[in-house]
């Protein structure tokens, strides 16, 4: 079965999609990734959304409004997977988050834009979406959702393992060892960055494109503690955070607190340090053998050197998930996609020994194409994935 899994995450730079041919051979599913790309948002709709995020307060008149607009622009990619790929049977999309709703570290609510109704009805196929929020209604976190497919992929290597994406935020999956599956959101990785470079327009891509702007600063070893002191990063598991809290605020608060001015490129010299050196800190705790990394975050040579650097010294190996047939900028649409074909299936893809759910459950509304709904056989188990 073919799944096209499509994912704006926390970059919101515009849509990663994927086509995955998943086959399953008793417990063992084989997924061959048939066709990727990324279609960027405009430029108009991109500020749009830039200009809801919080802390903004917007209208309901907006949030309709880009409910809409983001799912049309959603729905402009089954077009092009269909030229590209040849053809898929379903779609799975997560949409834009918008807001991730964490009081007293209890998930209450998350909200992802796009209706999905829009792309179904572009391309006739029953679209998931929507699958955040069962997880949360069971008692979870509704993230990190990538443990589903970072633990069928890894299930294989020896020695205990992780595996690291760095979006907007940083989250990692262990897997191995006693303590079984652990995953949680680290903290920041692109997202601080991104925001004070599109604020100040310091590129026109909005990011740090090859890490130019922190190899041109120094570290503020002041504001980098008084970041770091910030208690999301010791608060308990389970734990998930997003640009709620991690946004152009945090920053502009920390450096009213210093007194004093710095230049922009220590700034974002400070602020690519802070993701490498609460990463580091953090998955040093488990000892690992391998850590397996993907996510924009990995095209900036400032922040892997320190990162790999750091995780060099506690004898762990730094690789890309290229090495699973996982590429480290399809990695969020292929999950995307598996858990498509999980809910489609009728298995549970969220887990809970990492959400904190009560137990596991089948994610995501399901939008019908132009016809009836037809749902495959349901499958009792997936305990690997190989992907090609």
């Amino acid at each position: 079965m073919r799944i096209l899994g499509l994912m704006s995450g926390t970059s919101h730079d515009g849509v990663d999609a994927a086509v995955v041919d998943f086959n399953a051979e008793g417990e063992h599913l084989r997924g061959t990734l048939v066709w990727s790309t990324l279609v960027p948002y405009p430029d108009q709709l991109r500020q749009r959304l830039q200009d809801a995020l919080p802390p903004a307060e917007v209208s309901l008149r907006e949030v309709a409004a880009l409910d809409s607009l983001i799912g049309q622009h959603f729905a402009k990619v089954p077009q092009l997977a269909n030229e590209g790929s040849g053809g898929y049977d379903a779609v799975c999309s997560h949409g834009q988050t918008m807001y991730h709703w964490v009081e007293d570290g209890v998930a209450l609510g998350s909200l992802q834009l796009g209706a999905p109704a829009w792309i179904a009805e572009a391309c006739g196929k029953p679209v998931v979406a929507n699958f955040r929020l069962r997880d949360i209604a069971a008692g979870g976190q509704g993230a990190p959702l990538v443990p589903l497919l970072d633990q069928l992929l890894l299930a294989g290597l020896p020695g205990r393992n992780g595996a690291l994406n760095l979006g907007g935020i940083a989250n990692v999956t262990i897997i191995g060892g006693s303590g079984g599956v652990e995953a949680f959101d680290i903290g920041p990785a692109n997202a601080l960055i991104d925001a004070v470079i599109q604020d100040r327009g310091l590129n026109r891509l909005g990011y740090d494109a090859g890490g130019t702007l922190a190899a041109s600063g120094t570290v503020d070893e002041e504001l980098l503690s008084n970041m770091k002191a910030d208690p999301y990063f010791s608060a308990p598991l389970p734990k998930s955070t997003g640009k709620e809290h991690f946004n152009l605020d945090f920053v502009t608060a920390h450096l009213r607190t210093l007194g004093r001015s710095i230049s922009q490129e220590d700034l974002i010299a400070t602020l690519t340090e802070l993701t490498a050196v609460t990463v580091a800190e953090e998955i040093s705790r488990y000892d690992l053998t391998t850590l397996v990394v993907s996510g924009g975050g990995f095209h900036n040579p400032v922040l892997m050197d320190s990162l790999c650097q750091r995780m060099k010294e506690s004898g762990t190996d730094v690789v890309s998930s290229d090495c699973l047939n996982a590429p480290v900028d399809d990695k969020e649409a292929i999950l995307c996609a598996l858990i498509g074909w999980f809910t489609l299936h009728g298995l549970p893809a969220g887990v809970p020994s990492v959400t904190g759910a009560r137990a596991p459950r089948i994610l995501g509304d399901i939008t019908p194409g132009s016809g009836p709904l037809m749902l495959p056989s349901p499958v009792p188990r997936i305990s690997a994935l190989t992907l090609s």
